[in-house]
């Protein structure tokens, strides 16, 4: 970008803080390994399908003697996926380490994505280049994509290319699917006695890749955080204004941790989270009503007007709706080709009317013609139903409109009900990353570095006590099968990595429940304002309220 705007220069110009144990010299950094970390669920089918990356321990990193310190290594990196951000700054402490390590080190970046080491596009990733994209937002050092290393052929030629290039490791940035590939990578170049190091590093705003061992994804702090700025600015013009309801679609297309997070942040009158309507077999009509309720009290107080928070991906926790997907994903899955051949939506609606169950046909049947067409769109490459582009934001406001009209003529709603709608994603994907993303993902891509230096292939890279102050960071790895189970997916039974939902029992979620009643009513929001990059510790550094609450 040819001209810099002086917010960009000043954060140029940031230096990440660390976690203790990295003020060392590599040489005075060694792994110690610690407890062996297995699946929770189908372990026996995954220890066959990963004999040879089953069963390792998790690693810490700790001061001590590091004999392999100063080996020039050669590594590749990738990014894949959508762009959270801070993924720059993973690339500036992978580069860094290497070059602390010794400086006939070579990084290599593949140009967008898996695609780009399969396709063999790369690029040499220099000081200068470096330099030019620290403490940014974006995936643009190298770019992305969502290539799935999947078939035969293409495992052929990633490894192929990898050892073109002399890599000692390759490092693949990214989600749950993407990592899962870098799983499979690692086992695929160890069957070929392949001796490149595969390592991991979390990354999505949607905060679904987590355990005990990765508190959290990176991107997640400042995207919602973004979210919640605009969120606060809603809420504010609907208390001024005081005529829209504001039904504001999060991203999020399998967890609702951002949706709980920006409620947690802003306090709305309404934050739908999928996790317990499905746990509760609560139908669209029920989480109508939920709507409705507040809507209605409020307007016995005289206020007509509120703010919803939906996560994007809630219609597939819906039963009956998470069943007619399934269903639609395994007949797409099935007759791809007889429903592409068809010509016009009307006739590819059709099609599907017909092929599902009469259960799953009248549940199709039931909805919006443009949300039965939304449906039945292209799966993303991992097999997905791509809900970003799900209009459920306005499904919702269709059928509470329907619903208040019947209210108003049974004489239990009295109300004027208006509305605006908004889907908030992309704003978030790409922002400058705060303080806490920016620490965090230079220490993640210094932590990828020294376990490429050590060998542990197969492991994502992890760092622990992140409530606390940098300093106080525990850097480290665990194997990525760890994180594994097998899940249905394209027709078949496939490993992937087990996506972390909001829990019902957790801190997070049961504060929010205590206090939802309470903010249904009232126009108390807070307004937690824009990232702050300067200033107190207090207001610069703090994590999400979901790591506060989490680990407090």
């Amino acid at each position: 970008m040819s001209e810099r705007s002086p917010l960009q220069n000043a954060r140029f110009a940031y230096v990440p803080k660390m976690p203790e144990v990295f003020a060392a010299s590599i040489s005075d950094i060694k792994a110690v390994p610690t407890e062996a970390i297995e699946p929770s669920v189908d372990r026996k089918s995954l220890k066959a399908i990963f004999s040879h990356s089953y069963g390792k321990p998790a690693v810490k990193f700790s001061q001590g003697a590091n004999i392999a310190a100063s080996k020039p290594l050669i590594i590749g990196v990738l990014l894949s996926g959508g762009p959270a951000p801070g993924g720059h700054n993973v690339v500036a402490g992978l580069f860094d380490g290497l070059k602390r390590g010794s400086p006939d080190s070579r990084l290599i970046g593949f140009k967008g994505g898996p695609g780009g080491l399969v396709d063999d596009e790369y690029m040499e990733i220099t000081a200068e280049l470096v330099d030019s994209y620290r403490n940014s937002g974006g995936f643009d050092i190298v770019g992305s994509g969502r290539t799935k290393i999947e078939t035969p052929e293409q495992f052929e030629k990633a490894l192929a290319n990898a050892r073109s290039h002399k890599l000692d490791a390759l490092v693949i940035v990214g989600g749950d699917d993407s990592n899962t590939n870098a799983a499979l990578l690692a086992e695929y170049f160890a069957e070929h006695d392949a001796p490149i190091t595969v390592v991991g590093v979390p990354k999505t705003i949607d905060g679904d890749l987590k355990n005990e061992w990765i508190e959290a994804s990176f991107g997640f702090d400042t995207a919602t955080k973004t979210y919640s700025e605009l969120i606060g600015n809603i809420c504010r013009d609907a208390a001024s204004s005081r005529k829209y309801w504001h039904f504001i679609k999060l991203m999020g297309r399998s967890a609702s941790h951002i949706t709980l997070e920006c409620a947690l942040q802003t306090r709305p009158n309404v934050a739908l989270v999928s996790e317990e309507i499905e746990a509760k077999s609560m139908s669209l009509a029920q989480v109508v009503e939920i709507i409705c309720n507040s809507i209605t009290a409020r307007a016995a107080k005289g206020e007509n007007f509120g703010v919803v928070l939906v996560p994007e991906g809630l219609i597939e926790f819906i039963p009956e709706i998470k069943v007619l997907i399934a269903d639609i994903n395994d007949l797409l899955a099935g007759e791809h080709e007889a429903f592409v051949a068809l010509k016009g939506v009307e006739a590819q609606r059709a099609f599907i009317r017909e092929k599902l169950s009469a259960k799953s046909s009248a549940v199709f049947s039931s909805l919006p013609d443009q949300i039965q067409t939304q449906l039945c769109w292209d799966r993303d490459p991992h097999g997905n139903v791509q809900v970003s582009r799900i209009e459920t934001e306005k499904l919702l406001v269709s059928m509470v409109r329907e619903r208040l009209a019947k209210m108003t003529a049974e004489g239990s709603y009295k109300g004027k009900f208006d509305y605006q709608t908004h889907f908030m994603g992309y704003e978030g994907r790409c922002a400058f990353p705060s303080n806490f993303d920016a620490d965090y993902c230079y220490s993640l891509g210094f932590t990828a570095y020294l376990l490429s230096l050590y060998g542990f292939s197969g492991y994502i890279a992890s760092i622990r006590n992140l409530a606390a102050p940098t300093n106080e960071w525990i850097p480290g790895g665990i194997p990525l099968v760890s994180m594994m189970n097998i899940e249905h997916r394209h027709g078949s039974d496939k490993p992937v990595i087990k996506k972390a939902l909001v829990e019902l029992q957790g801190k997070p979620f049961l504060y929010y429940a205590s206090q939802r009643d309470k903010w249904a009513l009232s126009a108390d929001y807070r307004l937690p304002g824009s990232i702050q990059y300067f200033g107190p510790p207090a207001v610069t550094d703090a994590s999400t309220m979901t790591l506060q609450i989490e680990r407090s």
